[in-house]
């Protein structure tokens, strides 16, 4: 019989030791890049999406504005015809021939400010009577959340010049603005998200047969 030759070569038990302690490091730093690196594309991920949200939100909004539309009705109480537009510093109400579940006929909107929540919408058809009802009890969708919105109005002012009021109100006035500025401020500082703002012109503001009455309100920006 042959005598099995002593000095066969091997690792020792100290040099396993290391090269798994080596492989667990390797392994530890590996999936550290690889968390690092997956919360990084979350977070851009998320930011694109909430980026074409909002940009799709914008646009939505630029094309009712631009839809705007006279819409007059009766008063039951004085019987008298009044435009439909209710324009505040941080809400705004109007109808529009632009739906955004292209239904036929015209669509009432109205966009507001909801503390610790954001920018909300209502949308609700616009008949022959004052929308303002089913507004009211339209179930609100958020739209824009952590923003504040903040609205002027563009009104003719004297010698022929033009002032922004942040202010308008159709029942009154008997027509709508020339154009409508929306700025949208990010109320979380925590959240990187910028301003955005959008002006549009209304085409269709004043009635076939009511005459607008020229405002007498002067709020400039």
């Amino acid at each position: 019989m042959k005598k099995k030759d002593a000095n066969v070569e091997g690792f020792t038990l100290v040099e396993v030791l290391l090269s798994l302690s080596l492989t667990a490091l390797l392994l530890s730093l590996l999936s550290g890049g690889m968390y690092i690196a997956s919360e990084e594309w979350n977070r851009s991920s998320e930011s694109l999406e909430f980026q074409i949200d909002q940009n799709l939100s914008l646009l939505q909004f630029e094309r009712a504005l631009q839809g705007a539309f006279p819409h007059s009705y009766a008063n039951p109480e004085s019987l008298a015809r009044e435009i439909f537009f209710s324009g505040e510093s941080d809400s705004l109400s109007w109808v529009s021939t632009v739906s955004p579940q292209r239904k036929p006929g015209l669509t009432a909107w109205r966009l507001y400010n909801e503390p610790s929540l954001g920018v909300m919408l209502q949308l609700a058809p616009a008949f022959t009577d004052n929308p303002q009802l089913r507004l009211n009890e339209a179930k609100p969708s958020l739209v824009l959340p952590n923003y504040r919105l903040e609205v002027r109005y563009l009104t003719p002012g004297g010698e022929r010049q033009m002032e922004w009021s942040s202010v308008w109100y159709g029942s009154e006035l008997m027509s709508l603005p020339s154009a409508v500025y929306l700025e949208f401020i990010p109320e979380n500082s925590r959240v990187n998200r910028g301003r955005a703002d959008l002006l549009t012109s209304l085409r269709s503001n004043s009635h076939r047969s009511l005459q607008p009455i020229r405002p007498n309100i002067g709020l400039q920006l």
